[in-house]
């Protein structure tokens, strides 16, 4: 999994898993999945992401080995 901040845009970028995006869905006017060939979520992306998340803190729990 992997988190990017661009700070330019405010936007926030989660890679779920690496995969090839077949579709992209607008969730929302600031939210968009990308989906793989299966349906499945491999990416999200939010939009004025300092409005809609505590980018201050940032907390990992439970990681598998």
């Amino acid at each position: 999994m992997k988190i990017q901040y661009f700070e330019d845009t405010d936007t926030l970028y989660i890679a779920l898993r690496e995969a090839d995006v077949v579709q992209t869905r607008d969730l929302d006017d600031d939210t968009v999945l990308d989906l793989d060939a299966q349906g499945r979520v491999c990416a999200i992306t939010l939009e004025h992401a300092h409005e809609r998340a505590d980018l201050q803190q940032f907390l990992v729990q439970g990681l598998a080995a």
